[in-house]
Parts: structure tokens; sequence; C-alpha cells
């Protein structure tokens, strides 16, 4: 009898439920939340699926991302920023950069954009932060998770901050559609939500087969420590442009992309204990980044409208939202809310234009950032 009372008591000893605390269901719980918004709202479900799961995974056996776990050999390739960069080759093999070459006036709002990052940089300093735990923070602003991850782990941030920022930066890449139209609505007119903007020039081959090898040379010369985002982000757009390697554009826009999205996913979320999450710190992240992206949002419609001004109504400055790096959801945001007020509005395509020049200007930013604290 006592054999059977000791193996009963070892069996409820090894469950979930005799080593997890308040903290863990608290976890688990988000984690459920963020399955219903990528099953049920469709709200980038190829991130936040994977995601979610591995917060659910470490929150029921937080020993899956420690040392000799599943996990943590995954999130050694996001410490090492190889996963960010090949993120950035499938990205570069997927996107037309063709809005962007036809008017290279989009550089201007992808920059605005960017306003965001600088803003929550000194305010996160303001708020106690140092200074490279600031800069990490502030990339939030771009809505791009793997530049995050890439220069977190560049400055050392790995065992601290990494896993809060990237799931902020996912989340918010997310909620892109909620989160932008409120603000693009308050700062534009309904006369400048239905302006109609021209047809874009045709961009003929030679002009997207040179634009990745000039900007890649032009970038990397002046700030050689964007060449593994940057680099990759051409490489891979120059895969899709040039027509003689297929096969390469196939697989890295497609098997090798989405491999890299699971591992990262999973990786990412699996740091989301409840001991490394729920913190102060986590929360300040959090409200960082929220007002980082809101701050971009805006900063790119208000220089969308001041375009607006300058070409007497030839820029619908709802495309300036469109200037942060979540791609193509952002110019998908700036389409649909035109498509609001005059369904025959065709913004998307005069959208991709920020939304790809915010790709460039978040890697620029980070590489900045590198820069400033001597980091390579």
């Amino acid at each position: 009898m006592d054999y059977v009372v000791n193996t009963l008591e070892n069996l409820a000893g090894q469950t979930a439920f005799a080593n997890l605390y308040w903290g863990n269901f608290v976890m688990i719980l988000v984690a459920f939340f963020f399955l219903f918004l990528a099953i049920a709202k469709g709200f980038e479900p190829l991130l936040l699926v994977p995601i979610s799961f591995g917060m659910l995974l470490s929150n029921m056996f937080p020993g899956i991302i420690a040392e000799g776990g599943l996990m943590h050999y995954f999130y050694m390739l996001d410490e090492a920023s190889i996963l960010p960069s090949l993120i950035f080759l499938g990205v570069g093999a997927m996107t037309d950069f063709g809005p962007l070459i036809a008017n290279p006036k989009s550089f201007v709002l992808g920059a605005a954009a960017q306003f965001g990052i600088y803003a929550a940089y000194f305010l996160a300093m303001a708020m106690g932060f140092n200074g490279k735990e600031a800069a990490a923070i502030s990339i939030i602003g771009g809505a791009d998770g793997p530049t995050s991850i890439f220069l977190a782990g560049k400055l050392g941030l790995g065992d601290t901050l990494m896993g809060p920022i990237a799931v902020a930066a996912y989340s918010y890449m997310a909620l892109v559609p909620v989160i932008q139209p409120p603000i693009m609505k308050l700062l534009t007119t309904e006369k400048e939500r239905k302006i109609k903007m021209g047809q874009l020039r045709p961009v003929s081959k030679i002009e997207r087969i040179l634009f990745p090898i000039v900007v890649t040379v032009v970038v990397v010369l002046l700030l050689p420590t964007t060449a593994p985002l940057v680099g990759m982000l051409m490489l891979g757009n120059l895969f899709r442009e040039c027509g003689v390697v297929k096969q390469l554009t196939e697989t890295a826009s497609n098997a090798l992309m989405y491999i890299v999205v699971i591992l990262l996913g999973t990786s990412v979320g699996a740091t989301t204990t409840a001991q490394a999450f729920l913190k102060l710190s986590t929360l300040k992240i959090v409200i960082l980044g929220l007002v980082a992206f809101a701050f971009g949002t805006a900063a790119g419609v208000i220089f969308g409208k001041i375009m607006c001004k300058a070409t007497k109504g030839g820029v619908n400055p709802l495309i300036g939202s469109a200037g942060v790096s979540a791609v193509p959801m952002a110019a998908r945001v700036s389409q649909n809310v035109g498509s609001e007020y005059d369904p025959t509005n065709f913004l998307l395509m005069h959208a991709m234009g920020p939304n790809v020049a915010g790709v460039i200007g978040t890697a620029v930013a980070a590489g900045t950032f590198m820069a400033i604290f001597g980091v390579f």
C-alpha cells in the first residue's frame, strides 16, 4: 500500500500543477488570448500562432527554454541574430520594390515613421532604462519584430529583455489593423482620405535589378552595421528580380521563410515565462512600444499631409501610416481606410512604397544604434 501511495505522490509531484504558480496561469491565459486573436480574428496568424504556442509550452514546462531544452537551441539562433537576418531574406524575396522605385518620394514617408523610434528611445531613457535597453525597446516603434530581436541580440540583451521586446513588437505588428485606423482618421479630413493618386509609372527590369544592388552599396558603405539586415533584404529582392534564380526565390520566400518563422516564433514565445515576463519593466516596455508605434504612425500621416499640401492634393496622407515596417499589413490598412470613404480608391500600391522604405529605415535605425554603442 505504501508503494502505491508513494508512486501516486511521485506522479502528482511531476505534474505541471505541482510546479506552477499563479503567474504561470496568467501567462497561459495570455497565450490563449493570442491564439484567439490569431485564429478567430486573423491577426498575423503566421506570427502569433507559434509565439503563443511557445508561450503556452514554457509556462507549463519552464525547462523547455532552459539550457539543454528544445527551445534553448532555437533561441540561440535568435541571440546570434541568424533567424532575423533570414527573415529579411524572405521578406525581400516576397516583396515588390517597384512602388518605391516608381515613387522615390516614398522614402520621406518611410523616414518620417521612424520618428517613433527615436521618441521612444529618449522616453525609455527618461523611464530609467540604460542606453542599450532604450535602443532595443525603441525599435518596437517600427512594428518590426525581426529587427527588434536582431538589435536586442547584438546589444547583449538576450537574457533579459529580448523576450518582452520581441513579444511586444510582434503583438503590435499583429494589431496594426486595430491601432492605426483611429490615428489615421484623427489626423486626416474626409476630403484627404478620398484623394485618388495617379497611376504609378512602369518600372523597368534594369531598374528593379539595380535597385537592391545600389541600396546595398550605398547603405552598407555608410553604415556597415546594417549589412546583416539590409544585405539580406536586398539579396532576397535581387533573387526575385533578376529572373535567373527562380529556385532560390521560391525557397527564400516559401520553405525557408516558413521554417524560420516557426523556429523564431516558438523560441521567442518560449522566453515569456511568468518569472521573466510579469515584471514592472515588461509593462514599461509594452507601454513604450505602443507610444512609439502610435507616434511613428502619426508622424507618417503628418508628413503625408505636408506632401499633400506640397503637391496640391497629389498625395493621400493615409499612405504615410504605411511607413512602419509591418509589410504588407500596414499598406493594406492604408488601402482599407481609404476604401471606407471611397470604394473605388486604390491606395495599396502607393502605400507599398512607404512600407518598403519603412523596412529599410528601421534597419538603418538599428544599425545606427549599433554604431553608437560600438557593436558589430
